[in-house]
């Protein structure tokens, strides 16, 4: 083997436990803070077929649009700003852009927009920013934040314009765009902006999957034992559920040339578990009424004490959580999952790379 394929790629894994009626839980926070999310997992042990309540849940999630070749300008135009960000919850980010080459470009629910852009680009633009900390000796990138919500950009004002200016004309650079805006008026979720509406767009659907498994043997678990005193320890079991979502065998079958990857020691077996994959510019905010349904799930008696949600972030977004800064270095690394235990215990795991900011 490559010797460079025996050296995992370094990053930074935290994990916390708590209990979701702590009203210390940090868990709405972890879930809202980390905007943009492409894919979220549901397993549920001794389960075949997705319950109605979390079916209806995943039904409600909100519409997004892809906006092909959109100018960046435009969406700090007047009506576009009013019909957007100063309504609040606003996410957009660039499509089929490359963190480590390519110019992105984020408008974040909390009204900043977010330029991480090379330096040829940077020094073309003229506005402010900061060294990017995914650099060489000789910076290469650079960071660019517009708080689209301070007076400092009321339309008209001097940095407006220059914003403006420098976008049109100085770099009037296209981009895809994937748009949304949680809204809780049903009559306004999920409608693209009038001023957007010239430009080719598709309006999407999150996309779901399902995949029952059959006779899959699984670690035990108990949410007060995270040393593995007598049960599976926490990272073994984020490691096992990995290895189960990517379709990998976990007997450690010696035939096998694939993975020698076998189930933790303490283990049983399944007779049957359900594996639920959803797909699409994901907001938190979905997210957070999902997580409050797998919450409930144990409210009547169940053959599992436990289920599991992750999520995972766009791999080229240029922020993890709030406006901590991501970059893809050699996997892209950006996600977060929780296991929640029926007596509302819960163990959480959050990820980046090794460059990312910590996560909260």
């Amino acid at each position: 083997m490559h010797p460079e394929l025996q050296q995992s790629p370094r990053n930074i894994l935290v994990f916390e436990k708590s209990n979701f009626m702590n009203e210390k839980s940090r868990h709405d926070l972890h879930v809202l803070k980390h905007y943009f999310n492409y894919k979220v997992s549901v397993f549920i042990p001794e389960c075949g077929i997705l319950p109605s309540e979390l079916n209806d849940a995943i039904s409600r999630f909100t519409k997004y649009y892809l906006v092909k070749d959109l100018p960046v300008h435009e969406l700090l135009e007047e009506e576009c700003l009013e019909k957007t960000v100063k309504k609040g919850r606003f996410y957009a980010l660039s499509y089929n852009r490359r963190i480590d080459q390519d110019d992105v470009v984020a408008i974040l629910p909390t009204g900043q927009m977010i330029l991480s852009v090379n330096k040829d680009t940077y020094e073309q633009l003229g506005l402010e920013g900061k060294e990017s900390q995914y650099t060489h000796k000789q910076p290469m990138r650079y960071v660019v934040t517009v708080d689209l919500t301070d007076k400092s950009m009321l339309p008209g004002s001097k940095r407006y314009n220059r914003v403006l200016w420098a976008l049109k004309e100085k770099v009037p650079v296209k981009m895809d765009f994937l748009l949304a805006r949680h809204s809780t008026e049903a009559n306004e979720g999920g409608m693209l902006p009038s001023c957007l509406s010239q430009y080719h767009c598709r309006e999407l659907q999150a996309s779901i999957s399902t995949q029952k498994l059959s006779s899959l043997p699984y670690p035990v678990l108990c949410s007060c034992d995270i040393r593995g005193e007598g049960y599976c320890e926490p990272h073994q079991f984020l490691e096992w559920l990995g290895a189960v979502t990517m379709e990998i065998d976990c007997n450690n079958d010696a035939t096998s040339f694939m993975s020698t990857y076998s189930c933790p020691e303490q283990h049983n077996t399944l007779s049957q578990a359900l594996l639920c994959s959803i797909t699409g510019l994901l907001l938190p905010e979905d997210i957070q009424s999902l997580l409050e349904k797998l919450r409930s799930y144990f409210e009547q008696p169940k053959l599992t004490s436990w289920l599991s949600l992750v999520v995972h972030g766009f791999a080229d977004s240029p922020v993890s959580w709030g406006m901590e800064e991501h970059g893809f270095h050699k996997g892209g690394e950006n996600f977060y999952g929780f296991v929640v235990f029926g007596n509302q215990d819960y163990w959480l795991h959050m990820g980046t790379g090794a460059n990312d900011g910590c996560p909260p």
